[in-house]
């Protein structure tokens, strides 16, 4: 069920993140040099967390997403940059 907000059809909060921030998720994960399984352990979670959250399911919580930033040594505003 979609949201509203001043006329404006916001997508419901089940939808697919945007693939931008996946994709830019993943290379920020590359550029650190670590492997998922790598990431998974420090202590993000385990590694078929990072694997799901890489496809879009699930979603990365608000509050996860800084954490994974500073695992990657990422800075979570430059991910963010450029989205739609």
């Amino acid at each position: 069920m979609a949201l509203e907000s001043r006329g404006h059809c916001l997508k419901s909060l089940r939808t697919r993140p945007p693939k931008e921030l996946l994709r830019t998720m993943i290379a920020a994960r590359k550029k650190a040099g670590l492997t998922q399984h790598e990431l998974s352990v420090r202590p993000v979670r385990h590694q078929s967390f990072v694997a799901k959250y890489e496809t879009g399911e699930p979603r990365v919580e608000v509050i996860e997403f800084p954490h994974i930033c500073k695992t990657l040594g990422a800075r979570a505003d430059k991910l963010l940059r450029g989205l739609p």
